[in-house]
């Protein structure tokens, strides 16, 4: 008869356990494996405290009674007194901090290591120190799973805001870029008739001004198109196709206003599965990059491929100006500059580097002042989905 009653102990310790874990969720958690324990010890209720700031509140209850909470220093310092589990009789201090009505019984309290208290109670006297041996460290399981819970929810509630937060932004850049086009417009057209109903009438330095105002126009736009790219990247899927970057590099080199005395030479691209319209972006913004910082009489420009198993890795090399090795991770952060280039918008190689990041691959650039820079990516050829 022991052999047997061993036995069942041991398949209900086993049964307990696999209780413990069946879900992250706090309340379907505590619902399976507290109800068990309630079954099969023939116990009133269940309960969890918590202390928030010197009070302590109810988190969980079987059967659903009041909410709790106290901040009765009396009780505080008692409960805390409890290192280890305990069986305390029923008291009014113990009443006071029940979600039922007790008045009779015993109940163990087991101290969940800093994160609140469990009560288990029973109205018969039924609770035994075999009871509470038995259960002390299935119950410190059941609280290393609770803190689980917890952590799962605040990384669930973290992630929820960060995406209101980041549709809220995104809808602000939407917001704020049709606010700051409209006059935009309305200074460019103003500008546009100036010069054609007063062209005759304007000097030299008039015409110089009105051009100014037109150029600083154009590149308030450019701006704000970057900051909505920016801002867009990531943030929609679309479908995947086969992009061939040979075709691809050609239409941007005719989109592209290329200096007489820049050389651009493009080996054999491959294939690559991608967004059209992302990998454009990135190599147009490179290349555009390469030709705005070359100072050489004959500027050079190269843009090559080599195999890496997994990835490709592609490179866009100058003969430019060169880049200080001090600025190599600054010149991928959004608006940073290394000269006052009026041109630049200081987004181009976020932009770049934002794109390579979504394909999953990584950028990275050799440079040496006054001979060149070499800026080095690569693709994933099977990227993740979406881009």
């Amino acid at each position: 008869m022991k052999v047997e009653n061993h036995i069942l102990e041991i398949l209900q310790l086993y049964e307990y356990a696999m209780a413990i874990g069946k879900s992250l969720n706090y309340k379907e958690s505590c619902d399976s494996f507290l109800k068990l324990i309630l079954k099969r010890k023939s116990l009133n209720a269940a309960w969890i405290l918590e202390p928030h700031n010197n009070v302590l509140k109810s988190t969980y209850a079987l059967p659903f009674g009041k909410d709790i909470k106290s901040n009765n220093q009396e009780v505080l310092e008692k409960l805390n007194k409890i290192q280890n589990n305990s069986i305390v009789e029923t008291t009014d201090l113990m009443s006071s901090i029940a979600p039922i009505s007790i008045s009779t019984g015993k109940t163990i309290v087991f101290n969940l290591n800093n994160h609140g208290f469990l009560f288990l109670y029973s109205r018969k006297d039924n609770i035994t120190s075999k009871d509470l041996n038995q259960l002390s460290p299935v119950i410190q399981k059941f609280a290393v799973h609770l803190k689980a819970c917890r952590a799962f929810k605040e990384q669930e509630q973290l992630l929820h805001n960060l995406e209101v937060q980041n549709q809220e932004l995104s809808d602000y850049a939407h917001m704020v870029s049709h606010d700051l086009k409209s006059p935009l417009r309305s200074i460019d057209a103003l500008t546009s008739w100036l010069k054609e109903d007063y062209g005759e009438l304007l000097n030299d330095t008039g015409k110089n001004q009105i051009n100014t105002i037109r150029s600083s126009v154009e590149k308030m736009d450019t701006l704000i198109n970057g900051i909505l790219e920016y801002s867009t990247i990531g943030k929609t899927s679309v479908e995947i196709f086969d992009v061939d970057l040979n075709l691809l590099i050609d239409e941007i080199l005719i989109m592209i206003q290329i200096p007489k005395n820049i050389d651009i030479e493009k080996s054999i691209l491959p294939v690559v599965k991608g967004d059209k319209y992302r990998l454009q972006q990135l190599f147009q913004n490179l290349i555009s990059n390469s030709i705005a910082y070359n100072d050489k009489e004959k500027g050079k420009i190269e843009i090559g491929v080599e195999d890496k198993d997994q990835f490709w890795e592609f490179y866009v090399k100058d003969n430019g100006k060169g880049i200080e090795e001090k600025y190599f991770e600054k010149i991928f952060k959004t608006f940073q500059k290394l000269e006052n280039n009026q041109k630049s918008t200081g987004i181009g190689l976020s932009v770049v580097k934002k794109i390579v990041d979504l394909y999953g691959g990584d950028i990275w650039l050799t440079s040496e002042l006054g001979k060149g820079t070499s800026f080095n990516f690569t693709l994933k050829k099977e990227p993740n989905g979406t881009a």
